[in-house]
This record gives structure tokens, sequence and C-alpha cells, in this order.
């Protein structure tokens, strides 16, 4: 809600998070503080958030005297209209968060070193927005249009050893070409670049995923260096093979033969014909860009 909760959801909070009045909304971000009660940064959606690390609480409070000053705090804020709270709790000062439950706040997410703990104050339903809950993984499809082949390997610790082409999960900000590119050069030695996206793959309650919900993406990518140094504590295997055979073998993926017969039309007809390109764009936000992937009109 506060600065802190617009930089984890930028796009979600007008739409959660509002006030439902437009007299509630706050056009800055004041200080929210008074006798006895817990300093926060307030934010313009009508919530407050408090960071347990600046409030000059010493980390050894006790949870009985930090539950009585939580429990003032939240009577002032509800008095001033406030419609939600966002407490960071540090690792250290754990037993705040249990206190925090006793009032009704729930946990949102964590970090390595802090929790970040929520409550509702306003009407109705809950409109916080929820924690990330996709990761974003990446594959990049190496090929070498003088001969008709792509680059491929065989992971190590799956229990199939199929070809697929290299990958792995996308870096907090990474862009999606970026994270193909970095990942090959990682498993394979093999330097490339950024081309085009080719396809999508969206599953749920991944196993591999923390049970959460999973987006598979591959690109398609041009060599730079031919010559394979595979990483061998990931990669059983690793080569150039003919697409032809890739489409065609059954030592391989469902989603990596389908890749392979597009790659196929692509060397046949141009690879117009199956790329989705990358176009930066500005945002409506000062100085931000965005990256859209689309097949261009042609003329």
């Amino acid at each position: 809600m506060a600065a802190f909760a617009s930089r984890l959801f930028p796009a979600a909070m007008g739409r959660f998070c509002g006030a439902r009045s437009p007299a509630r909304a706050l056009s800055r971000t004041p200080k929210v503080t008074g006798t006895g009660a817990l300093t926060g940064q307030g934010d313009r959606f009508g919530g407050v958030t408090v960071d347990l690390a600046d409030t000059g609480l010493p980390e050894d409070v006790s949870e009985s005297s930090f539950g009585r000053l939580l429990q003032g705090s939240l009577a002032q804020w509800k008095a001033e209209g406030r419609v939600a709270v966002w407490l960071r709790v540090p690792i250290s000062m754990s037993r705040c968060a249990a206190a925090a439950s006793a009032h009704g706040f729930t946990f949102h997410h964590a970090k390595r070193d802090h929790a970040v703990l929520a409550l509702w104050m306003g009407d109705g339903e809950s409109r916080l927005p929820g924690f990330a809950t996709h990761q974003i993984g990446v594959a990049g499809a190496v090929v070498d249009e003088s001969n008709g082949k792509v680059l491929v390997v065989q992971d190590r610790n799956k229990t199939k050893n199929a070809w697929k082409f290299p990958g792995g999960l996308s870096d907090p900000g990474e862009n999606i070409g970026a994270t193909a590119v970095r990942e090959v050069f990682e498993e394979t030695g093999v330097r490339s670049e950024f081309k085009s996206l080719l396809s999508i793959r969206q599953q749920h309650d991944h196993p591999g995923a923390f049970a959460m919900s999973d987006m598979y993406i591959i690109c398609r990518l041009r060599p730079l260096s031919y010559d394979i140094d595979f990483c061998t504590q990931e990669c059983l295997r690793c080569e150039w093979l003919e697409l032809a055979e890739l489409a065609r073998t059954d030592r391989t993926t469902p989603i990596t033969s389908r890749v392979a017969r597009l790659l196929l039309r692509g060397l046949e007809r141009g690879f117009g014909e199956i790329d989705l390109v990358m176009e930066e764009l500005p945002a409506v936000y000062s100085g931000v860009f965005y990256q859209l992937y689309l097949r261009p009109l042609k003329g």
C-alpha cells in the first residue's frame, strides 16, 4: 500500500487496494504516527506500511509489549479511515508476527531476511493484491541456418533422457531474450543472440514451482559461436542435432518436437512466418519501457 508495497505491486495497487471513496485516497505519502502508536508510511490508496526495522523498537521487544502497541496503532489508523496495513517484520523480530496474527494479520510473503504481513481493515472482502504466483522458465532454440541444425541438451537431473533446448529460470528484472542467451551459454558454452519468441506454455500447480503456476517460453536464437563446452553438472549430453531428426524422434518432449517442426517451417519459408519479434516501447509511466512481442504486419 505504501511506497514499499507500490514497488511490489505497481500495476495492481489502484485496482485492488484503492479506497472505495475518492475522499479516502491520499494525495501524498505522509508519515503516520502518534502518541503510543507505531510509525508508518501512508499512501494515496488509504493504507499504511510499517517497517519494524525503522520504528526504533528494540529487537528483543516482547510479544506482549508489541501486541499492545500494535493494538493502539490499529485503533488510531482505523479512526483515520485507513483501509489496510502492511507490516514488514525482520527475521530477528519474528515474535512480532505472532503478536500481529492475534489482531488478524496474515502472511503475505517472505524473503530471506524478513516477512510481510497484511491486514485489510476496509469494508467487505479484502482487495489486497496477492504476491507473485508464477515462475518464468526460458529456453533457447539456437538454430544454425547454414546446415539446419539446432543446439540441444539432455538434462542430468531428469528421469527421462530426452533431447530439449537449453534453458532455465529467468532472474527478477531480466528480459526473456537475455535469460535465453545467458542460460544457453551457461549450459553449453555457445554464445548466441536473441531473435524472436516462438512459444509459451502455461502450467498450473507445477510440482517444480512450489505448486504455483509456471510459464515456459522458447525463444529463437542465432549462434555467435559453435564449439560446445557443456556444463557436466547440469547436462548429460549436448550436441548440434538435425532439426528434421528432432522433429520426428521419440527421444524428446512434446513441446520440443512441436517447436522443431515450427523451426523447420521457418527454414523453409522464412522465419517471418513464425517469429514473434520484440519491440521496446515507452510505457505511460515516465522513464519506463516495456517489451512487446508480436508478429509484424507485412506491407
